[in-house]
């Protein structure tokens, strides 16, 4: 990994996503270690696989070569237990097509509710080499959506340590303090922190 060159390293990291509400809850947290986020608008490969890493893999190496500057990109899903990990690395493609409804009608008449929330931040510097940082969140799938807040599938999540209350009931701040893309968020940043410490 290169690391190197005219790049302000350790103040800046550019984020390669189209969904502003994955940039401001990125741009809070690494706020928290003084680095600033940009988010680049580029069109990445957008490769189907079960695995979360391979795909947020692919999308950094391409974003990284096609802005020749180092990158993260973020790529979550939601693993339901009783659809055997469903809808996992396809969420964002589930949630457009059947929606918050359609998981619920799934799991009409299932006891087991258990869920949780992965998600992988990939770093890909110019010359395409990768590093992951992953972060996970326990809780439980709701019987009907509540809250306004989020995206995707927050309103019928309820993390098991905030018990009561959904991400998407939750502000911001309440959520960053737990979710899963915080936690991998702020893996990377002391990660990226420490590669440019005096």
């Amino acid at each position: 990994m290169t690391l190197g060159r005219a790049f302000p390293y350790g103040k800046l990291i550019f984020f390669a996503t189209g969904n502003m509400h994955k940039f401001n809850e990125a741009r809070r947290v690494l706020a928290e270690y003084n680095i600033s986020v940009a988010m680049v608008r580029v069109k990445t490969i957008e490769i189907q696989d079960d695995d979360i890493e391979s795909i947020a893999e692919a999308s950094a190496i391409d974003a990284a070569r096609k802005i020749n500057l180092p990158v993260i990109v973020e790529d979550a899903g939601l693993f339901i237990d009783a659809l055997n990990g469903f809808p996992g690395p396809y969420s964002s493609y589930v949630y457009r097509k059947i929606g918050l409804d359609g998981i619920l009608k799934l799991l009409e008449g299932i006891e087991n509710r258990r869920a949780r929330f992965k998600s992988v931040v990939a770093f890909s510097d110019t010359d395409g080499s990768v590093k992951y940082f992953r972060g996970f969140v326990e809780g439980r799938i709701t019987r009907v959506a509540r809250g306004y807040g989020g995206f995707g599938f927050d309103p019928i999540f309820e993390p098991d340590e905030q018990p009561g209350k959904t991400f998407g009931e939750m502000t911001i701040e309440e959520k960053n303090k737990i979710s899963h893309r915080a936690r991998a968020l702020r893996e990377f940043a002391k990660w990226y922190r420490d590669q440019f410490s005096p």
